[in-house]
């Protein structure tokens, strides 16, 4: 069962070294295995899997995977970000019993109205809820007030489960639109989707429900144990758990989050993550000499 109160990891999703960059079902469990072991169960994925460039068969396969798992683990697929590319998949994941499903941010023409149409369409055919990828304040349209009332009516009806919210600031703690979000939707529904680097501020700050890790699926048991301290309220250990993940996150925010984290499982020695799909590319010598001792330390931590 879905808990929100908890750490989501949002993980790679390795590939084959043939033509069709297949997807590599046994390094994904490696991979799943670690993440799990390490304390953290509820598995997304989306971003960091390159689920935004999925093919079709690409999707039937996690999908028929992540149904596969047991006990002990929550997988959660996403969706999207285009309608039609949505309700297709949500007809795949409706031959399924997943508790929730991500629906990725569309940065195509979009309002308020027609969104929040398209969200109870993309809910009633995957016959399950969303959770809703807030990435940027004009996510939901130019219409700021009307996309959270949008926002808002779907979390109330019960078509939203939870908000991923990832909007970067140089100053997380002046965040006028989480703050805005929050008159409007429950703190227990919004989970942090930055990372560790944000984390500390979103949960004391503003109460959120949980958090998102990409680098906490090299160092788990880490990344748990910094939840820990932020839910207890320990602060200075929060801090110094965090100052862990600092070397990957910044390697990630100069060189791109999902295509870090792709070559950091590799580096680290989890599982071969095979290439990088279209359209990014994978990173140079140099940017893998840099990284590869930095993923070594984070695995080593645990």
């Amino acid at each position: 069962m879905i808990t929100l109160d908890t750490v989501f990891a949002v993980p790679p999703l390795p590939r084959k070294l043939d033509p069709r960059r297949t997807i590599d079902l046994e390094a994904a469990e490696q991979v799943a295995r670690h993440i799990v072991d390490g304390g953290v169960t509820h598995l997304l994925y989306g971003g960091n899997a390159f689920l935004y460039h999925a093919t079709t068969e690409d999707f039937d396969t996690l999908a028929g995977w992540l149904a596969s798992m047991g006990d002990g683990r929550v997988p959660i697929p996403s969706i999207g970000p285009s309608f039609g590319r949505a309700i297709d998949q949500a007809r795949v994941l409706a031959r399924y019993r997943f508790q929730a499903a991500m629906l990725l941010p569309c940065g195509d023409p979009r309002d308020s109205k027609g969104l929040e149409a398209g969200y109870r369409e993309i809910a009633q055919a995957a016959g399950m809820p969303l959770i809703i990828y807030l990435k940027s304040d004009d996510a939901f349209g130019r219409d700021k007030a009307s996309g959270l009332d949008a926002i808002g009516r779907l979390v109330d009806d019960g078509v939203a489960i939870a908000i991923k919210y990832a909007v970067v600031l140089e100053n997380p703690k002046a965040d006028d639109y989480l703050s805005a979000l929050l008159w409007r939707v429950e703190h227990t529904r919004v989970i942090s989707g930055m990372g560790e680097r944000p984390a500390i501020v979103h949960l004391k700050d503003f109460r959120l429900a949980g958090m998102t890790t990409g680098s906490g699926c090299i160092g788990p048991r880490t990344c748990r144990a910094f939840y820990d301290a932020c839910r207890r309220g320990d602060w200075t250990a929060a801090g110094a758990l965090r100052a862990h993940f600092m070397p990957l996150e910044d390697l990630r925010d100069a060189l791109g989050p999902a295509r870090v984290l792709h070559q950091a499982t590799a580096c680290a020695g989890i599982a071969a993550t095979g290439p990088i799909p279209p359209y990014v590319s994978p990173l140079d010598e140099a940017d893998l000499a840099r990284l590869t001792p930095i993923a070594r330390a984070l695995r080593e931590r645990g």
